[in-house]
């Protein structure tokens, strides 16, 4: 495998900074996009799924191309939410680490728009910023696009789908001419067609993988349940998936918050994420979900755009989107930068003939689980814990002070009753809120025979 040194196209101050984060072989579309603008003045349209790259594709040669005898931005790069914004000029900052006089900002709403125009004094090169935020600058004649050289539209499909159209074409229309606009994205819609044929020029189009398909490495399953048990399912396929991490998307405000109370009032550590939250307790639980400090995120789809969270195993659809790019945007949320995650949807009998549309879609096809028992849960949870003790390494120098205490207070015990009462202390919280559970798998209904066949666990 190649690595960005085999390739002779980037500065050794970038390379250095590269070798810091860790970055040693590019992705697919970094391998695909980065060559090519480093040698073209050409506009670009790249469909590449989140999670692969994409801010290092179109941010590592911008960087090297930016001109530092030019005191004004020289770069803008869109982007949808305010966690995107920030995420993409962090990493526009770690990039340029080793090249000091190359400055970015940051424009989004929800913070003091003062603190902003005076950075805007300053002497800036590249500008990530929300449309809304952005327009708002320009229409203030405080953010003066004349020296732009570089459009960015990151995550455009999620813009468009936020309803920023109108900003995004206000701005692009403010734009010189003579600049190189790359487009990427992870879905390809009829108006972002519209804005390439529009706005770009002759644009080269670079695709990984196909058109708005979900990303490889991301298993889709299902549960039919009944309305009156899906919370109830809600908790047994949390259970059932040890060290589980991730997103539980709703799609309503109200019912987001109800499921994020539900969850913590039984034991679970979730957050909810929603439009209306403001900007502070947003960073608050948004910082705490990065950290792994919270578990699971119950989230809107408005609130979780642009978010860009490392080593999330599983997405789980509570209420299934209408449309298939929004359940793209969902499931591409886990399974990235080369790792495997899980998309799964919780169901209504009713609601197979939509995912039946997204297998064809997206090309995947969607794995039907029964919802686990109480007995199947707690049997995985007590073996998930008997091998973490196998594994568990003692330090027996801290260990020694506490030993002749520890077995004075034991030595009642025989081996087998230990084994018992430390097992039961795994368990009993499962078997306790499973207590004289039922069944929560629909029954089976047989046309054939106008009956219901019961099902057998």
């Amino acid at each position: 495998m190649k690595t960005f040194k085999d390739y002779h196209f980037l500065n050794d101050k970038i390379l250095l900074a590269l070798e810091d984060i860790g970055f040693i072989s590019p992705t697919p579309i970094q391998e695909k996009v980065i060559p090519y603008l480093l040698k073209s003045e050409k506009d670009i349209i790249a469909l590449s799924q989140t999670g692969t790259g994409k801010t290092a594709a179109f941010g590592l040669p911008i960087i090297q191309k930016i001109n530092l005898k030019i005191h004004f931005p020289q770069a803008l790069i869109l982007c949808p939410t305010r966690e995107l914004c920030v995420q993409i000029t962090r990493d526009i900052f770690r990039f340029s680490k080793h090249m000091s006089l190359i400055k970015s900002i940051s424009l989004y709403g929800g913070v003091s728009i003062e603190n902003q125009i005076i950075s805007l004094r300053k002497k800036v090169h590249i500008v990530v910023g929300t449309p809304g935020r952005v327009i708002d600058l320009i229409q203030r004649k405080k953010f003066y696009l004349s020296k732009i050289r570089f459009l960015v539209l990151d995550e455009s499909d999620e813009m468009l789908d936020m309803g920023f159209k109108e900003e995004i074409d206000s701005i692009i229309n403010r734009l010189p001419k003579e600049r190189q606009s790359l487009l990427f994205s992870a879905t390809m819609s009829k108006y972002m067609n519209k804005i390439a044929h529009t706005y770009l020029k002759n644009p080269i189009e670079i695709i990984i993988g196909k058109k708005n398909i979900g990303p490889n490495n991301v298993k889709h399953s299902y549960f039919i349940v009944n309305d009156q048990n899906k919370y109830l399912s809600l908790k047994r396929i949390l259970d059932i998936n040890l060290g589980i991490y991730g997103i539980i998307f709703c799609k309503t405000i109200k019912e987001t918050i109800r499921i994020a109370e539900y969850l913590v009032k039984d034991g679970y550590n979730a957050e909810a994420l929603y439009g209306d939250l403001p900007q502070k307790k947003r960073e608050y639980v948004m910082n705490r979900f990065r950290k792994k400090i919270t578990q699971f995120l119950v989230a809107t789809d408005i609130a979780s755009r642009g978010i860009d969270v490392k080593d999330i195993t599983h997405i789980i659809n509570y209420n299934i989107p209408n449309e298939c790019k929004t359940y793209v945007h969902r499931s591409g949320r886990t399974g990235r930068a080369g790792s495997y995650g899980t998309s799964i949807c919780i169901i209504h009998s009713k609601e197979t003939k939509n995912l039946r549309q997204f297998e064809k879609k997206i090309g995947k096809n969607f794995e039907k689980i029964k919802i686990p028992s109480e007995k199947e849960i707690c049997k995985k949870k007590l073996f998930y814990f008997i091998e973490k003790v196998k594994k568990t390494v003692v330090d027996e120098k801290s260990m020694r002070p506490f030993l002749p205490e520890i077995q004075r207070e034991l030595e009642l015990f025989n081996k087998e009753e230990l084994i018992k009462r430390f097992s039961w202390i795994e368990i009993h919280r499962f078997l306790s809120s499973y207590k004289n559970s039922k069944d929560l798998n629909p029954p089976i209904f047989s046309s054939k025979k106008n009956v219901f066949l019961t099902r057998k666990n």
